[in-house]
Parts: C-alpha cells; structure tokens; sequence
C-alpha cells in the first residue's frame, strides 16, 4: 500500500505539518495484529514513539497494550482507550507521583529499572494498602548494531538492572511484601534491522530464564520489548513483523504458562507519517545548491540528532524532468538543521510542497518550540477526502 498525497488539499494549509495516512496505520497494525496472534503473542504498543491521540485511539482499538514511560503517557493511553491492564511502566526515573498515580490506576506491571526503585515502589505502594506487580528490566549486554544513541542494552547504559545484580534483586523482592514479581523485560534498542540481534538476545534470555528455572521462581511474563526496524529508504514497505516474531518462535525457549510480550513503537507508526514543508528559498553555495524549507529540527529532529535518513520528496507535480541535487535544509539557527546532504529531486522551486517520509515516529513527539517556532500540526488522511 502507498501513501497518496492530497495536494489539492494540501495547498489550501499552512506549512509545516505532519501528515498521517490512516490506511496505513490500518494496514499495519492489521499485520502485526495476524502475525502476533499466529503465537500467542502480546502486544504493547510503545507510546513514545507517537502519543496522537487519533492514532492511539486506532491503536487501541485493536486490542493492544501501552508500554508507557512517564504518568503523563499513562494518562494520556487510558484517555484513548487502552486497559489498565494492559498497561506497563518502563524508565530509569519514575518519579513518586508516577508511581502512586499508576498503582491507583491499576496498570499491569513496572519494569524496574534498579534495586532502589524496588525499595519505592514497595514503600509507596504500603502506603496506599496496595500490591505492586514488577518485572525487572534486565540489561543483557547485547550489542544492538544501531545508532549509539537508541543502543540501550551494553554494559554502560544506564538503563535495566545488570546481570550481576539479579541474585541481589531476587533476595530483597523475598523482603519486599508489597511487591509480586511476575516477570523479566529487556528491551535492547531500536531501529534494529539485523535479526541476528534477536537471535543473540533469545540466546541470552534463554540462559536468564533457566537461572530463574533452577532457583524455582515461576515468571508469568517474558517481555523482550521492542526495536524492529523499519526501511527508511523504502517507506511504503511494511516491517518485517512475520521474520521478527518467527525467530522469537524458533529461538526463545517459553517454560510451561509463560507469556511473551513485545512493545513495538516505530514500527508500528512511522510509515503513516510524513512532515510536509514548503520550500521557501533556493539559494546556490559554492559547491552545492540549497533547497530552504520552512519546516526545521524543532519539527523533526532525527537527522540533526541522531544524523537519522529520512527519503525526501518533492510532492509537487512537475513539468520538466531535470534531476539536481540539493542540501535540504531549515530555517532553525543551528548548522544542524539539515534534512539530507545531496539529494536528489527534480528542479524544485520556491512554493513546491516537500514531503520528509517515515516521520510517523520520533517525529511530532519530539518537536519543540526553539527559536520560538510553532509546533508541528496534524493532518490526518480521512480529513482530506
């Protein structure tokens, strides 16, 4: 399925903008909904990717879970529709309103990320005459093969409880009586596209769940988190979700009654999503030509962040054939506010309509308003017919 751009519709609005292509999302999730099922398979749908609540209310729809990382994303998931009980709290700082706020809601569990916050999350939890389920976040030092900054699972991150550390967190859980243990959550980075990093992490949480096994602790829950990539050159391809979960099936060892949970984020949203600017100027440089586009990385800020590739379009329609390249760049302040170096685009002009792909994910979540810009808005495809 490819994404249709309604530019009739689209000359008609200020620039710029997030479009979202709701068939997509509909397709998408429609796959990752018979691929999941096919095993068995939960799903919890990681809001950081995307927290629009016309998308979550889709989402939701279909059954999913939330993986959450703040309160604020917890409330925002009730609000569209997701069960409590299907809810899990992930991150290395909830702080004590988060956690009381979630125990009062009746999530499904947190994923702790170290053996203090065991200690709050029982002390807060007596206070309020409740029970909290927890699973531990385990760092499996599995090297991811991304980029440094979505790598979350080596010896140095500061995030899940490191190995050497599980015997210590499963004696003070024995002291804890307000807390039930009910599984163990990894989550080792995104936008993964090698599957032998999940052929690795099953390998590692194989020999994680044994040593559970051997010491007769019953885990209901094995939550192996996300981090599916996507193809950012290829943005109407789907995931490779039916690959993905296939090696969990032939590789990931399940002990009698034991769940398998997966938190998808990107993969799920980011090929419905495109920012569409307007370019403002073209402006020639000693050695390259630069197409000026009003939208900046305080709208998008993957390729100055994370130097990510996003496949540009010139969406408007073209008389001539002429191919040249440009630096695609903003208005923002910042040498950094570059969308891509030497693309290529047919002879583009100032008032023509370009389109930043696979933008569905990391893109209008994390937008902010240097310089004092506007916020990016949303435009959703059933709004344009």
């Amino acid at each position: 399925m490819k994404t249709e751009f309604p530019i009739y519709r689209f000359k008609e609005l200020n620039t710029p903008f997030y479009y979202y292509d709701l068939s997509i999302l509909r397709n998408t999730l429609e796959v990752l909904k018979n691929e999941s099922e096919k095993y068995g398979y939960k799903i919890h749908y990681a809001l950081k990717a995307n927290s629009n609540p016309v998308l979550l209310k889709i989402i939701s729809s279909y059954g999913f879970g939330a993986d959450c990382v703040s309160w604020n994303e917890i409330e925002r998931a009730l609000s569209c529709g997701f069960n409590p009980e299907k809810i899990v709290f992930a991150g290395v700082g909830k702080s004590d309103y988060e956690i009381s706020n979630a125990l009062k809601a009746g999530i499904l569990c947190f994923n702790c990320e170290s053996l203090q916050e065991l200690d709050v999350i029982n002390n807060i939890a007596g206070e309020l005459g409740l029970t909290a389920r927890v699973a531990l976040r385990i760092n499996p030092n599995v090297d991811a093969h991304t980029h440094h900054h979505i790598a979350t699972a080596k010896e140095d991150s500061k995030f899940g409880i490191i190995i050497s550390e599980i015997e210590e967190a499963v004696l003070k859980l024995e002291s804890l009586k307000n807390i039930v243990l009910i599984g163990i959550h990894f989550h080792i980075g995104s936008q993964i596209t090698r599957m032998q990093v999940f052929r690795n992490l099953c390998s590692r949480i194989n020999e994680i769940t044994d040593w559970f096994s051997s010491r007769k602790i019953d885990l209901k829950i094995i939550n192996v988190g996300g981090g599916l990539g996507i193809d950012y050159h290829e943005p109407d391809n789907l995931p490779a979700f039916a690959e993905y979960f296939s090696v969990f099936k032939e590789l990931l060892r399940l002990y009698p009654g034991q769940e398998l949970h997966f938190e998808p984020g990107r993969s799920v949203v980011a090929q419905c999503g495109s920012l569409i600017s307007k370019v403002l100027f073209i402006k020639n440089g000693s050695n390259t030509k630069f197409a000026i586009i009003d939208a900046g990385m305080t709208d998008l800020i993957r390729p100055a962040l994370y130097q990510a590739y996003h496949k540009i379009e010139n969406i408007t329609p073209q008389s001539l054939n002429t191919i040249i390249h440009y630096d695609v760049v903003g208005p923002i302040c910042e040498s950094s506010d570059t969308f891509g170096k030497y693309v290529e685009l047919p002879k583009t002009r100032r008032g023509d309509l370009i389109a930043i792909r696979s933008a569905g994910a990391y893109g209008e979540v994390m937008a902010s308003r240097y310089n004092l810009r506007n916020l990016p808005y949303s435009v959703f495809s059933e709004d344009t017919k």
